[in-house]
């Protein structure tokens, strides 16, 4: 039995990340920036704040009654603000699954914020406990990705006051939660259409940055949404830009190694050409849209046409199937 067995064993009773202590902490920690970019394509910006929030905290010199970080992440759709979460919830805590994922658009109504910290006494449900406080009292280790906020009750950000500001927050049973060793990640679609018509003007100069002016125009956007009190508790507002097309080809990478993966799983192999990976790139490139589209694209002409091929059975385990580019269109040779 080695180190390995045991912090596995100790990782699955305790649901605390010890597993990639065998690997140093130190090293993991200082290729932080780079692990997230083999996910999240771009936005530099964001990893950089990201990382560096955790950076200080695991220095120990950050505020010990925090939660490590938090975030509000702004941008356009479909540009990696939930990808972000999910590549840190896999890189700190060893497992994507490591994540608490609130959809804010399920708590429109005021009466909804007791489904975050569990019914009062008396209510159905009393006995379930929180969807927020439960995920965290049993993952305390965890990213907590809160998505499209917006959309929620302003009453709701009330319950989250004492979670940045301490910390902590005590269900419905009376039983304190505790966010120390939380990571909470807000993203919200807020100013998208200003990040998108300024950096379109921008970038016809020959800048991919935002100006000071629409950073100045999003601060007033969002103290109309939230109060004063729940901005300030934030580490950073993060900005998304959108996507360049150099960055959908990243993208576009990234999607057809995981194609790939699956397609392995078949004994199958892929290969798709530059032309072919031009095609898919121009014809699935929409800065208001992100890389969305870009998925929609590749499932339609991709895995349509290697699914057609699958199933006529005109390929065996061994095959390599690959994607050429005739006249603007996508072929399977």
């Amino acid at each position: 039995v080695t180190a390995e067995e045991i912090s596995r064993i100790v990782a699955r009773w305790t649901g605390i990340p010890v597993e990639k202590l065998v690997e140093g902490e130190r090293e993991k920690l200082l290729r932080l920036p780079e692990v997230l970019h083999q996910r999240v394509i771009g936005q530099d910006e964001a990893v950089q704040k990201v990382s560096d929030a955790i950076l200080r905290s695991r220095a120990g010199i950050a505020n010990p009654n925090r939660p490590i970080g938090s975030f509000l992440f702004l941008g356009p759709t479909g540009v990696g603000k939930t990808e972000l979460a999910k590549a840190l919830a896999q890189a700190l805590f060893d497992d994507e699954k490591n994540m608490v994922r609130i959809d804010m658009t399920e708590y429109m109504e005021k009466f909804s914020v007791s489904r975050l910290i569990g019914a009062p006494p008396g209510y159905v449900g009393y006995e379930e406990g929180g969807q927020l406080t439960e995920a965290v009292r049993r993952h305390p280790y965890s990213v907590v990705l809160f998505d499209e906020v917006e959309k929620a009750h302003p009453d709701v950000f009330n319950i989250l006051l004492q979670v940045l500001d301490d910390g902590r927050i005590t269900d419905s049973q009376g039983r304190t939660v505790d966010f120390k060793n939380t990571i909470i990640i807000l993203t919200s679609n807020l100013g998208s259409d200003i990040i998108l018509e300024d950096l379109e003007k921008n970038r016809a100069n020959g800048k991919n940055e935002l100006s000071a002016e629409a950073r100045d125009k999003i601060d007033l956007l969002l103290k109309r949404q939230f109060r004063p009190e729940f901005l300030n508790r934030l580490d950073d507002i993060v900005y998304y830009k959108s996507l360049t097309k150099d960055e959908i080809g990243g993208i576009v990478d990234l999607m057809l190694a995981d194609l790939r993966s699956r397609l392995a799983d078949k004994q199958l192999k892929l290969v798709v050409t530059d032309a072919a990976k031009s095609v898919i790139v121009d014809d699935g490139y929409d800065p208001i849209y992100g890389a969305r589209p870009l998925k929609r694209y590749i499932q339609a002409n991709v895995e349509t046409m290697i699914a057609k091929e699958i199933i006529g059975g005109s390929h065996v385990p061994g095959d390599t199937l690959t994607v050429d580019a005739e006249n603007g269109k996508l072929v399977l040779r």
